[in-house]
């Protein structure tokens, strides 16, 4: 609640002149209410309901002269027949389960008559004979006659038409339904074997054209087969695909072998080249075995030399001998390594040739792959419009034998499911103009309840009032009915001031505690909880500076102010607050009458005399925290006695000595005196009086609130007769409560006067 209090928003006016400290809750509800626009079901409701008599008077009128009407016309007489569109036989059985058949399609059709069938039904061309017939016997009979009484109604889902005819002589009407089932009849064959008949004649000259276009599609099929020497495009692919792929793995394998050849060529030709045949015998020559036998010969040889020339000297005949057998291998092993390299050369050359024939097959077939794409492509073309055309020359055989079974049947195709009846008086004639004068008279009294409604530019709802002011609903008061009776009460006629005490007590009883001897019951109604959430709702309005005292007013007289002023006093008071009610309608003041207190000494006494409040101001004997404060006498000037200074400093001192004063003011439009109060006091409370006042007088009061310097609290209908489920559901419960109470207590007096009876009796 802390947060809720805290959260304000100020407003100000179209003039810029006027600040209001409203809660922001309050304001964003209004808002979305106020944008949600459209229209109020509730408010049109409420209209009807309240043009209840306006609507049963205008639907009383309407429809009894819609039936007298009726019953004072000539009598018509009426009959009617059903015919089946699309019967169900065995014949069209059979004939629908070969395809193609008209049987067939027409089976397979949604099981509707469409318009065009309805006006094709009721033209000259069907009608036209039938007047002709009758003109003979009834020369004033036309085509139009014959159309404004015949009807013509599908029956759906089925294919079942009924048609019906009006007229006011009975022999007529039957002859012409005889003469119109036949017509119909006589229709449906002839259109059937109409249709088939052109079907057959279309057909017919569409096989010719179709036979020619299937064969040169044949002959172009064939010329192209020989031309390319293709059987199946499809086939010739997949075995190029098939082809290309080995050939792309041969040229992959080929050309690897083709750089390890070279590698092998070139590391061949570097060991060549040294002169230290040892590390040529660790080198790819050793897969020569010639090589490697000249090689171990040369080492030999070497290691001969070696301990040779470690037991003797060069020149001796063993060394030279050795050094001789050397100079001769070394020229073999340099052309056994020559002729290890011209094979690798040779296998060099080998692949390389093999790798380029590999690349031209390749090639080749990747041409006649795109040469088959767009070979396949024309004959696919071929291929389908063959096929097209052979598909529609088959359907228009099968469809040219399926209509040459259709034309041999002869049986009419619709069926008279109901023959026509006896022409009867139409009793449905009064029936028909009482519902519709009923429906008329409704229309009409709901017209004539909303206009009324709208012309009596009476404020009804919340709404309105929301519509008129832009401002936010303090809350809404609902009506209560006892409440006129509450103020009404002829208090002068009390004796003692002892009476009027009891009796203010008991009214109070009613809308306040009920305290038992054996428990404390709470009880409540929708009007007493509306008191409390308004007075909750201004003390909320209050965040930084709690609202102290404001007036109470309405735009006209008989709104309901005081009484609203005098319930929110006292509920406020029974809350704990201590709270001071003025009566600042010096012109023509009642709250004294209504609390049943003194009006001797009053308000215009205190203001013009020098005495004390605590003089004048009076304790209510309903509430202990309740005071208030009469008119007093009535003076010439009122406006004079609120605009003086006295007045001003009365209301400071009010302020400052009670936690709430409550101002109940005079009318707002032609008076000044709220605004003379109002200006000192926290704000203005507008309390409107539903279907009491009218909008032009909310707005003129709007306009003269939009001058006002001061804050407008808000607006508090009142007297708000539709029905709100929370209130309603609260007051059922409340009412329970207090029947259960009643039933209590009324049990307790009567065991009490038992129990009194009985000990007189002893006595």
């Amino acid at each position: 609640m802390t947060s809720d209090k805290h959260e304000q928003r100020m407003l100000s006016d179209g003039d810029g002149g006027r600040f209001q400290w409203l809660p922001m809750g309050t304001v964003n509800q209004s808002t979305k209410e106020d944008d949600e626009g459209g229209l109020n079901f509730g408010q049109v409701i409420s209209a009807l309901r309240r043009g209840i008599p306006v609507i049963l008077g205008v639907t009383t009128v309407v429809t009894s002269l819609s039936i007298l009407k009726a019953s004072t016309s000539v009598p018509i007489y009426q009959a009617k027949f059903e015919i089946l569109t699309k019967p169900v036989t065995v014949e069209t059985q059979v004939i629908s389960s070969v395809p193609q058949t008209l049987s067939k399609e027409q089976q397979a059709s949604p099981g509707t008559v469409d318009e065009t069938k309805l006006k094709l039904l009721k033209s000259p061309k069907i009608l036209a004979p039938i007047v002709k017939k009758l003109q003979s016997k009834y020369p004033d009979f036309n085509y139009d006659a014959l159309v404004g009484g015949l009807v013509v109604t599908p029956l759906p889902p089925s294919e079942i038409l009924e048609v019906d005819y009006q007229d006011v002589d009975p022999n007529k009407v039957k002859a012409i339904l005889k003469l119109v089932s036949e017509a119909y009849l006589d229709y449906s064959l002839e259109e059937r074997l109409a249709d088939v008949r052109q079907g057959i004649e279309f057909v017919e000259t569409q096989l010719p054209q179709l036979q020619s276009r299937v064969e040169k599609l044949q002959d172009n099929l064939q010329d192209f087969r020989q031309k390319y020497n293709l059987i199946d495009p499809d086939l010739t692919s997949k075995q190029l695909s098939q082809q290309l792929l080995t050939i792309g793995q041969q040229r992959l394998e080929t050309q690897i072998k083709l750089k390890e050849a070279n590698a092998l060529y070139l590391d061949l030709s570097r060991q060549l080249a040294q002169s230290n045949y040892e590390s040529t015998a660790s080198s790819a020559l050793g897969a020569s075995s010639r090589y490697q036998s000249l090689l171990s010969q040369m080492l030999e040889v070497e290691s001969e030399i070696a301990k040779e020339s470690s037991l003797f000297r060069e020149d001796t005949p063993n060394i030279h001998v050795l050094r001789d057998q050397q100079q001769n291998l070394i020229p073999l092993l340099q052309r056994e390594g020559q002729r290890v390299r011209e094979e690798a050369a040779s296998s060099i050359r080998e692949l390389e040739a093999r790798n380029q024939i590999l690349a031209q097959t390749e090639s080749l077939l990747n041409r006649q792959v795109k040469e088959l794409s767009v070979i396949s492509r024309r004959y696919t073309d071929i291929q389908r419009e063959l096929t097209i055309s052979t598909d529609n020359l088959n359907q228009f055989l099968t469809k040219r034998e399926a209509l040459r079974i259709d034309a041999g049947q002869r049986k009419t195709p619709w069926q008279i499911l109901t023959p026509p009846t006896e022409p009867i008086p139409s009793a449905a004639n009064t029936k028909k103009s009482a519902m519709l004068g009923v429906i008329l008279g409704l229309l009409l009294g709901v017209g004539a309840a909303l206009l009324l409604d709208k012309l009596s530019n009476v404020v009804r709802s919340p709404e309105g009032i929301k519509e008129i002011s832009k401002l936010p609903i303090l809350g809404v008061i609902p009506f209560n009915p006892g409440l006129k009776n509450l103020e009404d009460l002829p208090f002068k006629q009390l004796s003692s001031i002892s009476e009027v005490v009891d009796f203010v007590q008991q009214m109070r009883q009613k809308i306040s505690f009920k305290e038992d001897t054996k428990s404390y019951h709470y009880a409540s109604s929708p009007f007493l909880e509306a008191l409390r959430s308004l007075y909750i709702n201004i003390r909320l309005l209050g965040s930084d500076s709690k609202i102290r005292s404001f007036v109470i007013s309405s735009a006209t007289a008989g709104e309901g102010k005081s009484t609203i002023a005098t319930y929110l006093a006292q509920t406020a008071a029974a809350l704990g607050q201590r709270v001071l009610l003025v009566d600042t309608d010096l012109r023509l003041p009642k709250l004294h009458e209504r609390l049943a207190l003194d009006n001797t000494c009053g308000l215009s006494h205190l203001i013009s005399l020098d005495i004390e409040p605590e003089m004048v101001i009076q304790k209510s004997p309903v509430e202990p925290n309740l005071f208030v404060l009469t008119s007093g006498q009535v003076p010439p000037d009122p406006a004079k006695l609120l605009s003086s200074q006295k007045m001003q400093s009365l209301m400071a001192q009010f302020k400052e000595h009670y936690d709430l004063v409550i101002y109940d003011m005079p009318p707002l439009l032609g008076l000044a005196d709220t605004k003379l109060i109002a200006s000192n006091t926290d704000g203005i409370v507008m309390v409107v009086g539903l279907e009491k006042v009218k909008t032009s007088a909310l707005s003129q009061a709007m306009e003269t609130l939009k001058m006002f310097p001061g804050s407008i609290l808000g607006f508090v209908p009142n007297g708000a007769k539709e029905n709100n489920p929370n209130l309603n559901s609260y007051n059922r419960y409340y009412m329970g409560q207090e029947a259960s109470l009643t039933k209590l207590e009324n049990k307790t007096v009567i065991d009490d006067s038992r129990s009194i009876e009985k000990n007189d009796q002893q006595e």
